[in-house]
């Protein structure tokens, strides 16, 4: 296991408390965008699998009652990756995505494996339930000046993949804003790209959709210190919008620090109509057919 998906595994192994409650179900079915319901099953756990049942089967009954019928798994490694592949063929509900995070690239680069797992990210990424590449981008955050190098030459290889299959490219992007601009200039953004669990302000949401980029606003977005994201919310059209849960984590308010998943995906949902001054059902309607479009149809 990677050093950084046992680290995402042991946050989740700390989490305290329970799931919270289910909140009143979407007026119109939705998606979540982004999660990783393998840490979320494994590490996590899902109320209500009985005995000797499939948890993920549970947690995609959980969203599905909650309006939430249609679920985005997320590879941060080549193991998580192999992983959603493998869930997005038993499960129609499930689509996936592949990638190494970007702070996955300095620990391969040191190892000496970083092309390894790159070529092994690029043979899933085919895959017909591959609809697109990401986790990927850069996070200033957890990675100092010395991992700079492979985090940007991953995330050049994966934008790479992306043109190359015609996915879309999903970004992870921690306090690297005007790099991560840079580089999809540098390398010519593919035809799709997803600024997941968007973080910046207004200015830098109204840059991204000037360029056409989706942008997925995650929990983060009810938290009462967020004003940045709610004002970034308000310039972005229904059409460029996404939501995502990141589960199990960025749970939103008012459970914040008590695990995520994809049924929580409402608060979020009604959150972002009360910021935009949206109707609901309009709402749902447009972050629905804007996941249609940016993964392609769920079920054949």
């Amino acid at each position: 296991m990677s050093e950084v998906t046992e680290s995402r595994r042991e946050r989740a192994r700390q989490r305290r408390g329970e799931f919270p409650p289910a909140p009143p179900p979407l007026p119109a079915p939705v998606l979540d965008s982004h999660t990783h319901l393998d840490i979320t099953v494994a590490e996590a756990g899902i109320p209500g699998t009985p005995p000797g049942g499939d948890p993920l089967a549970t947690a995609i009954e959980i969203a599905t009652a909650a309006g939430v019928d249609r679920l985005v798994q997320v590879g941060v490694d080549v193991g998580s990756s192999r992983w959603g592949v493998a869930a997005a063929q038993r499960h129609p509900a499930i689509l996936a995505t592949v990638a190494l995070h970007p702070n996955e690239a300095p620990t391969l680069a040191a190892a000496g494996t970083l092309d390894e797992a790159l070529r092994a990210i690029e043979a899933l990424a085919g895959h017909e339930r591959v609809r697109g590449v990401g986790e990927t981008g850069l996070d200033t955050f957890r990675t100092g000046e010395e991992g700079r190098a492979a985090q940007e030459a991953s995330f050049r290889a994966h934008i790479a993949v992306a043109k190359r299959y015609g996915k879309a490219l999903v970004i992870h992007d921690r306090d690297a804003h005007a790099r991560v601009l840079e580089i999809l200039d540098e390398e010519g953004a593919p035809e799709t790209v997803v600024l997941h669990c968007f973080s910046g302000d207004e200015a830098f949401a109204a840059e991204c959709v000037r360029r056409g980029y989706v942008l997925s606003f995650a929990g983060t977005v009810t938290f009462t210190s967020a004003g940045d994201l709610r004002a970034a919310a308000r310039v972005t059209p229904p059409e460029q919008l996404l939501v995502e849960t990141d589960a199990p984590y960025l749970t939103p308010s008012p459970y914040r620090g008590r695990p995520n998943a994809s049924y929580l995906i409402p608060l979020t949902v009604r959150a972002l109509a009360e910021v935009t001054g949206a109707d609901l059902d309009g709402l749902c309607a447009a972050i629905s057919a804007t996941g249609e479009r940016v993964f392609g149809p769920w079920r054949p």
